[in-house]
């Protein structure tokens, strides 16, 4: 007998080649693919991710189901893998789901989060989780106006990378926001689905807007106007991070599953002066 299970996984993508399998790379649906099978070597392993992250870009809420045969009860799944997979990778529940539900073509939403940290100084611990931009200090309120433009359906070819075998560039933006805690900027995109490349794009235009070196108004017009070519600038991998799937009905504990990617609060340091 065959059943379904659905997990949902974190991993830090900084040693992987992103979620889909590559010939002579590492990556994280190969190397979960390879502990399924060790469980349930009775059938060949297909992963199905909800998103399939690039190369560097983090998750703390992927949703993935493959289909399997073997005894393990359902509710083991989880502590099973966990223990052979590698500390960058951890799964965090497993529940049994009918067989044509579908992590992706389930899937009403993905919702990324990119961090910037804005410090004047290099932080070593934010280092792989965050892209330092310091020169100049980011006006979040610009960003803001920027983000709001791009809520409901729209056509986002200027935030497509080349290679997508997309048969159109239209996607539903649902929700942004953006926050500021301290010298750390969060940017948060929530869309029916994303483009090949689409947030790395386009935060890097955003980033230039909160820097003034792009007006408001040319940010609207590039992508507008679809115009790919003018939109240079990705941002790095490694401060974007999936960090949630929705669907019509969900199944996973909130706790696991809606947001478990920590939010950071830097303070803006001021100089003081010491009484003696």
């Amino acid at each position: 007998m065959t059943y379904r299970i659905a997990l949902v996984i974190q991993y830090d993508g900084s040693g992987y080649r992103g979620w889909q399998n590559q010939k002579d790379s590492i990556t994280v649906q190969g190397i979960l693919e390879e502990k399924i099978a060790e469980l349930d070597p009775i059938r060949p392993v297909k992963v199905v991710a909800a998103g399939r992250t690039d190369s560097g870009v983090h998750a703390s809420g992927q949703v993935v189901h493959f289909d399997c045969s073997g005894p393990i009860p359902i509710h083991k799944w989880a502590s099973a893998l966990n223990g052979r997979l590698p500390e960058s990778i951890k799964v965090l529940e497993a529940v049994g789901v009918p067989s044509d539900w579908h992590a992706c073509y389930s899937a009403k939403y993905r919702r990324y989060r990119y961090s910037i940290f804005n410090g004047s100084y290099p932080n070593l611990f934010l280092q792989n989780i965050s892209w330092h931009k310091y020169r100049f200090r980011l006006d979040d309120n610009l960003m803001k106006h920027a983000l709001n433009d791009l809520l409901g359906l729209h056509d986002f070819a200027a935030f497509q990378k080349a290679g997508s075998n997309r048969s159109n560039s239209f996607t539903t933006v649902q929700d942004v926001s953006i926050f500021r805690h301290g010298e750390i900027v969060t940017v948060e995109i929530q869309a029916s689905g994303f483009l090949y490349g689409m947030v790395r794009l386009l935060m890097g235009q955003l980033v230039a807007v909160g820097e003034k070196r792009l007006s408001l108004e040319q940010y609207r017009y590039r992508w507008r106007k679809g115009l790919r070519s003018e939109v240079k600038e990705a941002a790095p991998p490694h401060g974007l991070c999936l960090i949630r799937v929705g669907y019509e009905k969900e199944i996973f504990s909130k706790e696991k599953s809606f947001d478990t990617f920590p939010r950071f609060s830097l303070p803006i340091f001021e100089s003081s002066k010491y009484i003696n």
